[in-house]
């Protein structure tokens, strides 16, 4: 016989995986609203961080906050150097795939209950 209870998630576990698909939703509307909501999905990222060491909720904390910082570093160096034939063009460009990615892996994971890596 399955014992249902010990499957069902804490409130704690199930308030962090609330919070990290919130997360994932502030990045995914980042693209529309130029970017200040993922500046609020990183800051809630960072401020909870320590809240979920130690559970299968840090490995989504820890790829919001890698996320932005890496998008935030090749955009940055995209727009330094757009007027290179467009090197910098394709590095903005390359930004945004990954911040997507990274985001839509993570928040599909987040709603299977599962790590992220």
């Amino acid at each position: 016989m399955v014992d249902v209870q010990s499957q069902m998630p804490t409130p704690a576990a199930a308030s962090a995986r609330t919070l990290a698909i919130v997360v994932y939703g502030l990045y995914l509307a980042a693209v529309c609203s130029g970017g200040l909501t993922g500046v609020i999905g990183v800051i809630v990222a960072y401020v909870k961080r320590d809240e979920v060491r130690g559970t299968i909720w840090e490995s989504h904390f820890e790829n919001q906050i890698t996320a932005f910082w890496v998008w935030l570093m090749l955009f940055v160096a995209g727009c330094a150097t757009a007027w290179m034939l467009g090197l910098g063009v394709l590095l903005i460009i390359g930004a945004f795939l990954y911040f997507l990615v990274r985001t839509v892996k993570g928040l599909i994971r987040a709603l299977d209950w599962q790590p992220y890596v």
